[in-house]
């Protein structure tokens, strides 16, 4: 990994163990680097899945595979292939998921279907089977590991390990769910975002696990963007082993399911931020708060217009209230919006209402709140009730020093 971003957590957080969970790592060499790059987690027989996949219309081999198999709603283990994102690679990338899947399966004597696949990395390069095969061997006669070595083993750019964790009762019934995640470049979600794993102890019926997480989705991962650019690879899963020993849930309205759910939204919010605090080259974290919308929907829109705009995250990069930028964001968004009942601010202080800047309002406070790590830009359309927030970070010279020689 590269020097660790000035934005991420002061250290790895304490995660529990979840039943039924077991994970190992490997190193199949699928790059030029003395790492492990497979991660195998294991799952015990009954462990019920869900997963939200890229809407790229260039989706990789895995996220095909992954979209097959998540309505059969079992899951047996999930490999991630780290270093090779085994897209764009014709039937010879299809060929590979598929060995992997029979592999896995013939160790667990399972359906090939039980079996999810991730990969990530360089576009266009076909994920060599003999190395797969190896590494998966090699997965096998390891010794279980914790979630911090299976989070280092899924990155690539990532400039450190993510994952979180949350509990909530179902009943009475305390159940663990913990994430990992990584991301830090290609981050401009149409579904989910980047590569995430969750697991529970919980029992869920796998339909309302899908349901779940696809309203938490909606609300945290489809929420952010470090660069507008969506991943052919992007998938997020969660798995629920029922080791828990909890009345199992199957719908909303069981006891349960509400605290349930929230807890869900939570681990996901987290993971997401975390995301976003590794963008390439960040040194801010930033929330666009938009209301006043004529729709939720177009409060999303005209947010995601501010957070992906080159000239707004240059200035935030560059500690500068330059406010019309956010309204050029906002104009180009082609959502509806009035210029004379606008209102725009930077962390508590109003700088532009009613088509004009605030007359005499003190820059001072807002330049000291652009020199923190933590950004808030507010705006208020005066349309209606709509509302939505986005996060994102700045752009910086690291971004292009990163990306201009990703392949190498």
């Amino acid at each position: 990994m590269t020097d660790r971003s000035p934005l991420a957590p002061a250290a790895f957080p304490t995660l529990s163990p979840i039943d039924g969970v077991t994970l190992r790592v490997a190193r199949a060499g699928y790059k030029a680097w003395e790492r492990c790059d497979l991660t195998y987690v294991e799952l015990d027989a009954g462990t019920a899945v869900a997963g939200v996949t890229t809407q790229s219309l260039c989706p990789s081999p895995e996220v095909e595979w992954c979209r097959d198999a998540l309505p059969l709603g079992a899951a047996r283990a999930v490999v991630v292939n780290a270093g090779n994102a085994n897209a764009f690679t014709g039937r010879r990338g299809r060929a590979a998921v598929e060995a992997i899947a029979a592999k896995v399966a013939n160790h667990l004597s399972c359906l090939p279907s039980d079996i999810f696949v991730s990969s990530t990395g360089v576009i266009g390069v076909p994920l060599p089977i003999d190395k797969a095969e190896a590494g998966l061997e090699a997965a096998f006669a390891a010794a279980p590991c914790g979630w911090e070595d299976a989070a280092n083993t899924i990155g690539t750019t990532d400039t450190y390990a993510k994952g979180a964790q949350v509990s909530a009762m179902i009943g009475e019934t305390r159940v663990n769910l913990v994430g990992i995640i990584k991301g830090s470049g290609m981050i401009a979600p149409d579904m989910a975002t980047m590569l995430g794993y969750i697991f529970t102890d919980a029992a869920v019926a796998p339909a309302l696990l899908q349901a779940m997480l696809s309203a938490a989705n909606k609300r945290t991962f489809s929420c952010i963007t470090v660069d507008s650019d969506t991943s052919t690879s992007d998938t997020v899963l969660a798995f629920a082993t029922g080791k828990a020993g909890n009345v199992p849930i199957a719908s909303m309205d069981d006891a349960g399911a509400d605290a349930f759910a929230a807890a869900l939204d939570d681990l996901c919010r987290q993971l997401a931020h975390l995301v976003v605090r590794d963008g390439e080259g960040a040194t801010k974290f930033v929330a666009i708060h938009v209301e006043g919308a004529k729709s939720d929907e177009s409060a999303h829109r005209i947010a995601l217009s501010i957070a992906n705009s080159p000239l707004v995250k240059t200035a935030i990069a560059g500690e500068d209230a330059n406010w019309g930028r956010v309204v050029m964001a906002i104009g180009k968004a082609g959502e509806p919006a009035e210029r004379d009942l606008l209102s725009i601010r930077f962390g508590a202080t109003q700088v532009a209402s009613g088509g004009l800047a605030v007359e005499g309002y003190d820059e001072a406070p807002v330049a000291a709140h652009l020199m923190g790590q933590d950004i808030e830009i507010g705006v208020d359309l005066g349309l209606g009730e709509g509302r939505a927030t986005v996060w994102t970070c700045d752009l910086t010279h690291g971004y292009i020093s990163i990306n201009a020689d990703y392949r190498s």
